[in-house]
């Protein structure tokens, strides 16, 4: 019987990557999962718990509230959804503002979406919320995915915002801020081994992260050990971000 037996989670951007291997824990420790994103499913991870895949759009209201009316109950929420575009999402001064709403819309509003059915469920028992933020947004970069950056910028500041809104109610939210993971995010690596080899060097950990790495930082704060914990961020970044 783990911490998490008999608890129901909702994961969005979970077909792979963090949401995945939190997905995994989750149902490997008892909970019973609800997996929503836009690609194909993947295998579902099995274990004591059960894994629930919901193939649709996460910026897409009908779907995502529908998602949620079907549940009897929700303990946690993990918001993992994103999309980081190189190429298209680049300088304020130069982005499409097509690729600006998009990505806000996928980034930030799709977190505001899922917050807006989760919160009432919660506000009866308690539960916790995790969305997944960026180290991108706590500093300037020469080769800018602004869109990305400010969205994530916005995920900080709003989980802020519901945690200390609904605290009375015994809900948490905090965010998890990652540097660069070798995750679907950053499949460019796959192609090119000597830009994950001069990633990695810029940590001074001395590798780039993995998804369980980051998985393992949501289910702490998802769990009872860090009851006391909310409103605030998880930067884990192998050290990157305390450099001068």
């Amino acid at each position: 019987m783990g911490e998490f037996d008999g608890k129901t989670a909702v994961l969005t951007g979970a077909a792979g990557g963090v949401g995945y291997q939190t997905a995994t824990m989750l149902v490997a420790d008892g909970a019973d999962v609800h997996i929503i994103d836009l690609l194909d499913p993947p295998a579902l991870p099995e274990g004591p718990g059960r894994a629930t895949y919901h193939q649709g759009d996460v910026t897409d209201w009908d779907f995502v509230s529908g998602v949620f009316d079907g549940l009897k109950k929700l303990d946690y929420l993990v918001n993992s959804a994103g999309v980081l575009w190189f190429g298209k999402d680049v300088s304020a001064i130069d982005i499409d503002f097509d690729i600006w709403d998009k990505v806000m819309d996928i980034n930030l509003k799709s977190m505001v979406m899922t917050m807006k059915c989760a919160v009432p469920m919660m506000q009866e028992r308690g539960g916790a919320i995790v969305n997944i933020a960026s180290i991108q947004c706590l500093r300037g970069d020469p080769a800018p995915q602004d869109a990305y950056q400010a969205s994530k910028a916005g995920v900080i500041a709003l989980t802020k915002s519901i945690a200390i809104q609904y605290a009375g109610d015994g809900i948490r939210a905090n965010s998890v801020l990652p540097g660069g993971a070798w995750t679907p995010l950053q499949e460019r690596w796959d192609r090119d081994p000597e830009a994950a080899r001069r990633a990695a060097e810029a940590v001074p950990l001395g590798r780039v992260g993995q998804a369980e790495d980051i998985a393992n930082a949501v289910m702490f704060l998802l769990s009872d050990k860090a009851s006391w914990i909310t409103g605030t961020e998880m930067i884990v970044d192998g050290g990157v971000t305390a450099l001068p």
